[in-house]
């Protein structure tokens, strides 16, 4: 009984917002009303284990990242892939501007542990927010020990509607030069294949091509992915993010014609992987209170501030040059404060309200949402681990 409770109450503040998004035309992120309702019910009613209870729980979410990275890999190419280093050298330039206006201004405001406790979780997700928790614990800093849970907690808020706003105008933009005929409209995998002449080699019969066979070879390509981080690892001592090689996994295993294309979406189980992943994500609210985030929320707006204008700064300034207009630059940047599944939810979210028709949908698609993910993987799987690593050794 209490297990359908808390699936039902789940699924609730998912559906409200995706709601609030449709009838804001995508102005309010549905992320963003999902997580203040989970937040606001986390303060009040809502069991701290109740995303727990709903069946979507640690181990679920690690199966979800693997397998729904490795269907994102199956939306893109190779090519499109190697294309997106621009958008990897944005949103690391512009963690660097968060660094260098955080690290100059925000330590003439405050003391050097606070901004030191505040930065990682500030360019990065969860894991660096628990690493500076217990980094904080171990050398004796207890005073400062709920800011970087409470930084994770209200950057992500603040970040999911100033992102849809960018994402909002860039979508724009694009559908006008689309219009224009300056953008082409992508090639689908079936003209692709129609062009090229190529055929799968991992093709069956009709009836043994079920949604259980399509989950075995994502759950293989999966498994590939993990034990190759794995192995560079404990061989080479080369530490690759596991979520960057299912991506690139997934990638590949598309273009050789073992995965098709938008796999999980034709097993029929996107979606509902999707909506595990994301109630898990906001499960994390639960760890602090309105007492917790009231203790440092001066430090938090104020280094929230110094971090977003250091990532605007670069971005506006690097824009040009890296062939980028302002507004997704500025896009890549701020997946820093939420990363992976959120840029995707948005991206997508956006690329639907915006667009008019599918082709205008699957051009904003094919212009955006590549950008969006390799910049979420370069801040918060990468960058903000190593920032942590290395802002724990100068508490």
């Amino acid at each position: 009984m209490y297990a359908a409770i808390s699936f039902a109450v789940v699924m609730l503040f998912i559906m409200l917002g995706e709601w609030v998004s449709s009838l804001t035309n995508a102005y309010v992120p549905s992320v963003f009303i999902t997580a203040v309702l989970f937040a606001i019910g986390y303060w009040t009613f809502l069991p701290k284990d109740v995303v727990a209870k709903a069946s979507f729980g640690p181990d679920f979410a690690n199966i979800c990242i693997s397998l729904l990275l490795v269907h994102l890999g199956t939306l893109m190419n190779l090519k499109e892939l190697i294309q997106q280093w621009k958008a990897v050298c944005i949103s690391l330039l512009g963690v660097a501007g968060t660094l260098l206006l955080t690290l100059t201004i925000g330590t003439k405001i405050f003391d050097w542990h606070t901004v030191i406790a505040a930065v990682p979780p500030l360019t990065g997700g969860l894991v660096s927010a628990l690493l500076m928790t217990n980094g904080l614990k171990a050398v004796g800093i207890t005073s400062l020990v709920a800011l970087p849970i409470a930084m994770f907690v209200m950057h992500s808020v603040v970040g999911y509607p100033l992102t849809a706003w960018m994402l909002k105008r860039e979508g724009h933009r694009v559908v006008r030069e689309y219009h224009k005929g300056n953008i082409q409209k992508p090639i689908s995998v079936e003209e692709e294949k129609e062009e090229t002449g190529k055929k799968s080699s991992f093709k069956l019969p009709a009836q043994y091509h079920t949604a259980a066979f399509i989950l075995v070879k994502v759950g293989i390509v999966a498994l590939l992915a993990n034990w190759f981080s794995f192995w560079l690892k404990s061989s080479f001592n080369f530490d690759l993010n596991a979520n960057v090689v299912c991506l690139i996994f997934g990638v590949v295993a598309h273009q050789l014609g073992f995965l098709e294309d938008s796999a999980l979406n034709k097993a029929n189980v996107f979606q509902w992987l999707m909506y595990g992943l994301l109630a898990y994500i906001f499960a994390q609210l639960s760890i602090t209170t309105p007492q917790i985030i009231g203790q440092v929320f001066v430090q938090i707006i104020v280094l929230m501030l110094l971090g977003i204008l250091g990532m605007f700064i670069a971005s506006a300034i690097l824009s040009k040059p890296f062939g980028m207009s302002p507004e997704m630059a500025f896009a890549c940047s701020l997946t820093a404060l939420f990363g992976f599944p959120a840029d995707y939810i948005l991206t997508t979210e956006i690329c639907h309200n915006v667009a008019k028709d599918k082709d205008e949908e699957a051009v904003l698609v094919d212009q955006i949402l590549p950008k969006m993910l390799v910049g979420g993987f370069a801040t918060v799987s990468v960058a903000s681990v190593i920032i942590a690593s290395v802002f724990l050794k100068l508490l």
